[in-house]
């Protein structure tokens, strides 16, 4: 008994090292120097000081605004077309289900930097080809103005995500039994019935985590801001994430970067749970 304790924490112990090292011990000292003025050479206990200029901190509740209303967006879209795609690839009379599922997922698999550079490409010269030849205004100059500029930002997310959500929709909706769907069909419902009122229901655990995992990845958004507009014009689509990196490295602002940093880590989990309440409640 003895020795299968001793396997047991032999298991346990290289993931408790990692959580330990890597995850708890860097949150708390990140938390300490929040409460300092650290440059990333020194530090000073200044109290909570960092915490009350950031609240009259314009560009960070700018940023911070602009991160909401971003997640809010692209959770919807993301879910909206998730939903979508899962149903058109589960459709029994669709012969090009398995290429289908490829295709739309085909664009989580590309990292962020990468997918940022390649819808730059297409939001400048694409864009302005289009608008050249077609003499359309609308296409010209998206990356340089902060209301097209944040839907840019948006449609590049919302083209990533959407394919790994269906996924999770794919797998619910497949466990679904076909012989409910069928009942429900010899009892005279038609196509938007039958989803309505037996597939959606069903979904409703797919829904929990789906809005989970979008939440959380709109929020930490950083590459694809990076790579697509930088922030510009002027910070305008600069989100929380790029705010806090750029305080931190680019500024030497360690201290109040953490203290943004708690403040992301606070909203974030505030959201989350709230959602997976909401969501559970649903569920029941």
């Amino acid at each position: 008994m003895l020795i299968k304790k001793h396997q047991y924490w032999a298991f346990v112990l290289p993931a408790l090292l990692f959580i330990v090292f890597i995850i708890a011990l860097p949150f708390l000292i990140g938390i300490y120097y929040s409460f300092t003025d650290s440059n990333g050479l020194r530090a000073s206990f200044i109290g909570f000081k960092n915490y009350q200029i950031l609240f009259h901190d314009v560009i960070f509740l700018q940023s911070l605004w602009l991160t909401v209303k971003f997640s809010v967006v692209s959770v919807l879209l993301i879910n909206i077309f998730g939903l979508a795609f899962a149903l058109i690839v589960t459709r029994s009379d669709n012969r090009f289900n398995k290429s289908l599922r490829t295709v739309f997922f085909m664009p989580n698999l590309i990292g962020g930097i990468l997918l940022g550079f390649i819808w730059q490409f297409i939001f400048t010269s694409a864009f302005k080809a289009i608008a050249s030849s077609l003499n359309l205004n609308f296409f010209n100059g998206w990356l340089s103005d902060p209301n097209t500029g944040f839907w840019g930002i948006v449609i590049l997310f919302v083209w990533q995500m959407s394919g790994y959500i269906m996924l999770i929709y794919v797998s619910f909706l497949n466990a679904i039994p076909q012989n409910t769907i069928q009942a429900a069909r010899l009892d005279g419902a038609n196509k938007w019935q039958a989803l309505l009122f037996i597939k959606l229901p069903q979904l409703a655990p797919a829904f929990t985590i789906s809005l989970f995992l979008t939440l959380a990845n709109s929020f930490k958004l950083y590459e694809q801001n990076l790579a697509l507009t930088n922030g510009g014009p002027y910070r305008s689509t600069e989100m929380i994430s790029m705010y806090i990196y750029n305080t931190a490295f680019v500024n030497f602002q360690q201290g109040y970067a953490q203290a943004a940093g708690i403040i992301l880590f606070l909203c974030v989990t505030l959201v989350s749970f709230l959602q997976l309440a909401l969501s559970r409640r649903r569920e029941k």
